[in-house]
């Protein structure tokens, strides 16, 4: 549930709901984590007020978690704000994903998301613009033009280690790289690739990956742009690879984007290593599309078509639903990142409805 709902403890002194993005028409956000702040001189309530709180307090962590209750322990004379935030800290220790933010989006769904430090990139359907956002305050810092991305589904990744961020649509069979991304001034070049480029990702040497759905293949190039390697998935069965990400043991997972999608674990040979068990407990998968990996090499799945975030291990024979808190649901997860540098963050963006980026904290994995 959301962390939000502590505030009926301290009802009176509730601020209002933030709104920070008045300044940019399509963009809208709710922050459910903004800290109380009492009024000057009504930082010690009487012992009245402390009575009703506690028993507030109770009320809250129940609310928000009605099959584990916290006991949370205050000192007699701590002040208003020290309770709040003794309570806020017990009920946010205990384990699962919270949900922080809900960024909406008008006009158009969020295909990829990549976050590198402070800076959290946006790619949108249709638009050849990435926008920059701060992971802090999620305000818009800049934008970078990316001219003939083309008007497909896109796909993006970012690399630290060169500091450069690879966008491509599929429609257009071209891989473009934005190079100094944390200057104002881009240095941007682009190569060709095989046919239908719908996932990208970056590997363990700092290449990029591109799974090219019509050529059925997934191909490995220096961020120069010259090719290292091709990997053909022609003898896994699969018929439209969607993304690929490499494991800590030089494997790569790859997702196929059918109703009856599947996940499968393939070698340097293309070679199927593990494959995901269509009659495990979750269920069968519908259009699968992106995929993130832990740095334990869990693997998350935006199982689109079921409306859900999948987690299992490199076997694939672990499989479980994360219990996400979204009041309404997710709908149709497509864009998918972890941000496991700088936070233990999720970020998963919605292809219909009200196009929304949902971002979670206190992901463990």
């Amino acid at each position: 549930m959301k962390v939000d709902k502590l505030s009926v403890a301290t009802a009176r002194w509730r601020t209002p709901t933030c709104n920070e993005g008045r300044g940019f028409p399509h963009y809208a956000w709710t922050c459910l984590d903004r800290p109380l702040v009492a009024p000057p001189g009504d930082s010690s309530p009487s012992q009245s007020a402390l009575t009703k709180l506690r028993a507030k307090e109770a009320q809250a962590v129940a609310t928000l978690d009605p099959g584990s209750p916290t006991t949370t322990t205050v000192a007699p004379g701590s002040s208003l704000m020290s309770k709040i935030a003794l309570l806020t800290a017990a009920v946010q220790s205990r384990g699962g994903p919270k949900l922080a933010h809900v960024v909406q989006f008008q006009g158009s769904a969020v295909h990829a998301v990549s976050s590198l430090d402070d800076d959290l990139f946006v790619a949108r359907n249709a638009s050849e613009q990435v926008e920059v956002y701060d992971a802090r305050s999620f305000s818009l810092r800049r934008t970078i033009t990316v001219p003939d991305l083309g008007s497909g589904s896109l796909a993006m990744a970012v690399c630290a280690h060169h500091s450069c961020l690879y966008v491509c649509a599929n429609d257009q069979d071209i891989v473009h790289r934005v190079g100094r991304i944390r200057r104002k001034k881009a240095k941007k070049r682009k190569w060709p690739v095989a046919p239908c480029p719908s996932g990208l990702s970056v590997n363990n040497e700092h290449n990029l990956v591109v799974t090219c759905r019509e050529a059925n293949k997934i191909q490995e190039y220096r961020t120069d742009g010259s090719l290292v390697t091709e990997i053909s998935l022609q003898q896994t069965g699969l018929t439209c690879p969607f993304q690929s990400v490499q494991l800590s043991t030089g494997h790569y997972v790859v997702s196929q984007n059918t109703s009856s999608g599947v996940v499968i674990v393939v070698g340097a040979d293309g070679q199927v290593v593990h494959s995901f068990d269509q009659s495990s407990a979750v269920g069968s998968m519908s259009y699968p599309r992106n995929l993130a990996v832990t740095r334990n090499d869990y693997i998350l799945v935006a199982d689109s078509g079921n409306d859900r975030i999948l987690s299992m291990d490199s076997s694939l024979c672990s499989v479980q639903e994360l219990a996400l808190p979204v009041d309404d649901g997710i709908q149709q997860p497509w864009g998918l990142c972890l941000d496991h540098q700088s936070r233990r963050r999720m970020y998963v963006s919605e292809r219909i409805g009200r196009y929304r980026l949902l971002v979670f904290n206190n992901v463990k994995l």
